[in-house]
């Protein structure tokens, strides 16, 4: 481990270069083991160096965004964790918005309103990153990133640099091909329209009080844990099998939307995942319905 320490501080700063750091530090629900290597680059030739310096040495590495639809595992991540929060630049031009993979598409959706700029309204309430968003696909509201991106730039598996339009991207309900190829998101580019502030604003406005007024963002959390299955909701089939409020530990399925499980207090990753399959197992049992997560679970038991 000191040696691959000492090789990358020949690549980047060590400063941006944590060991054994603890990964709940890094996720919405506050849970999670320790990563080996925690690499919080600048910039994307950074980012590329790291990658290949990994490829070559053979060394496990995972890329993490702001860490909101995540689970990592109580036994932590070994090798190297890239987190791009560090990269979260958005700029403006000509009606279209580049935006950096480490960014919040919460603020880009700010971003666009600053500028007068519709089309990622739907976007005002959800907490990821633009390359956690890009990765699945993410959506709100009757509203999907794949209704105004236009391309990409990535990382492909040899650490090269690729631009993708939205059709290599594959972009279907939180599926992409990003995903399905182990790409490595680093800047998307959202084509936008001109639109009027006050409208804009008006509707972010309605959009933000629905989430605030629906969801339990008063406790850390993954946000919806499960995918839609195929003609019902997911949060009314758990609400239905009797499980709001259903704890595990310091998990609890929320009281107020049942497509949550919340941390009420000093939860594990474990009581997390024990909780899910709980959820899983039950809804199965009552209605034949298999739920399939949303959330992303990384990491070692």
């Amino acid at each position: 481990m000191k040696t691959i320490y000492n090789d990358l501080t020949s690549i980047l700063n060590a400063e941006n270069i944590k060991t054994n750091e603890p990964l709940s530090n890094h996720t919405f629900t506050k849970t999670g083991g320790k990563g080996d290597l925690i690499i919080t680059p600048k910039t994307y030739q950074e980012v590329q160096n790291v990658y290949k310096y990994s490829l070559k040495h053979n060394i496990p590495t995972t890329i993490l965004g702001n860490g909101s639809n995540l689970i990592i595992k109580d036994g932590g991540i070994r090798g190297i964790v890239l987190i791009l929060t560090t990269m979260n630049n958005i700029h403006l031009s000509n009606n279209k918005i580049k935006a950096q993979s480490g960014a919040g598409i919460i603020e880009v959706s700010r971003f666009a309103l600053k500028n007068s700029l519709s089309g990622l309204e739907f976007a005002c309430g959800i907490p990821g990153s633009i390359g956690g968003a890009l990765h699945m696909n993410a959506g709100a509201y009757g509203g999907v990133v794949s209704d105004v991106l236009q391309e990409a730039l990535v990382l492909d598996t040899n650490g090269d640099f690729l631009t993708l339009s939205k059709n290599e991207m594959e972009l279907d309900y939180r599926k992409s091909s990003i995903a399905q190829n182990g790409y490595l998101v680093l800047e998307a580019t959202f084509g936008l329209t001109p639109g009027n502030f006050n409208e804009i604003k008006t509707k972010m406005d309605d959009l933000t009080f629905l989430r605030e007024s629906k969801q339990p963002l008063e406790y850390p959390s993954c946000g919806s844990v499960f995918k839609r299955p195929p003609g019902y909701f997911a949060g009314k089939l758990i609400q239905d099998s009797g499980l709001q409020g259903k704890q595990i530990g310091g998990a609890q399925v929320s009281k107020k939307h049942a497509g949550f499980i919340v941390n009420v207090g000093s939860a594990t990753s474990t009581d997390y995942l024990k909780l899910i399959s709980y959820i899983q197992n039950t809804v199965n049992a009552k209605f034949g319905v298999v739920l399939e997560p949303e959330v992303k679970i990384l990491g070692e038991d």
